[in-house]
């Protein structure tokens, strides 16, 4: 798709900048939080913002960048009170069938230790077409007052035992984030939290155009957002990311490297049923030593990591990619 269909943003010399710095912490514990929701704020067409408060978040160890966290759904009766300190998980699993809240993995977007405040922000995936997912219909009808438990790491600290993937090599100064609606909230939450003397690249796959958000970064940031909306044309899923990652990937990787044959990656069967894949020890490598982050659909960033590494001549060990889901199946399974 020619670059000029894309809706563009552009930030830079912004005020907030969030240094990535590695702490060193104990391993967290994870634990239950009782929760209830305090707003509910439609972001874009395709997205809700639910804030969480509550006396125990204080607590929530916020690890920063893309962090994840679970979030139960009640759909029966059960006691909270009732569960133990440690192995929430087993606690969860030993719920009757019809007790055990639906459990979803989900981004803290921005949390706010001070306030007892956390916020997640949903996909309203199916929800206009009558067959959303558990979640994506709580999320369309939550209301102040509901109550929920999230499951998130006990003590502050950064990495993947806090559930948190963005981890790009300290010399990566030219960043590439591509994703669809469902890693939007994550890429967002990096992206605000880059450092100034970085450049970032960011191309989000939306459903529609009322999906476009405002993003600010200290970081020298271009955002271009990619609606499948019929007015755009009705692409298929992960047609305008996979074709402008093609065109921006060509660009940020310097003309010798691209054309060298012997900097290519053989990726035959290399992500044979490998949905998430993140370098231990990442490196960043081309012009202002790139890193490639990809998130969404399992089979498009497949297809994107395949790209960048055979035919664009990546290191395979400068691109993460995070497969949130999987074509033809449902939310959740």
């Amino acid at each position: 798709m020619a670059a000029s269909t894309a809706v563009r943003t552009r930030a830079t010399d912004r005020t907030r900048a969030t240094d990535d710095v590695r702490v060193a912490a104990p391993d967290p514990a994870y634990r239950l939080f009782d929760v209830a929701v305090r707003r509910v704020h439609r972001v874009g067409t395709s997205f809700v913002r639910v804030t969480f408060g509550g006396p125990q978040l204080p607590a929530f160890g916020a690890g920063g960048h893309d962090q994840r966290l679970k979030v139960l759904l009640p759909q029966g009766a059960f006691d909270l009170a009732q569960a133990p300190a440690t192995d929430w998980y087993g606690w969860w699993r030993a719920l009757p069938d019809a007790d055990r809240p639906v459990m979803r993995t989900y981004t803290v977007r921005a949390v706010r230790p001070e306030l007892g405040e956390l916020d997640v922000d949903f996909v309203l995936h199916g929800v206009a077409e009558g067959h959303a997912g558990p979640a994506s219909a709580w999320a369309a009808r939550a209301c102040a007052g509901d109550r929920v438990v999230l499951v998130g790491p006990s003590a502050p600290g950064t990495g993947r035992m806090w559930g948190v993937e963005w981890a790009p090599p300290a010399e990566a100064r030219t960043l590439l984030l591509a994703a669809d609606e469902t890693a939007v909230p994550a890429v967002c939450a990096v992206l605000e939290q880059l450092p100034a003397g970085v450049r970032a690249t960011a191309l989000l796959e939306v459903p529609e155009a009322g999906d476009v958000l405002d993003v600010r970064s200290a970081a020298d940031l271009t955002v271009e957002w990619l609606p499948r909306a019929r007015s755009q044309g009705a692409h298929a899923h992960g047609e305008r990311l996979v074709a402008r990652v093609r065109e921006v990937a060509a660009r940020l990787v310097d003309e010798e490297t691209a054309a060298a044959p012997a900097a290519a990656e053989d990726e035959t069967g290399a992500d044979e049923g490998v949905l998430w894949d993140v370098p231990e020890q990442a490196v960043a490598s081309g012009p202002e030593c790139l890193y490639a982050w990809l998130a969404g659909e399992a089979g498009v960033v497949k297809q994107l990591r395949r790209h960048l590494v055979s035919e664009v001549g990546v290191p395979r060990a400068s691109v993460a990619f995070m497969g949130y889901w999987r074509e033809g199946r449902r939310e959740g399974e």
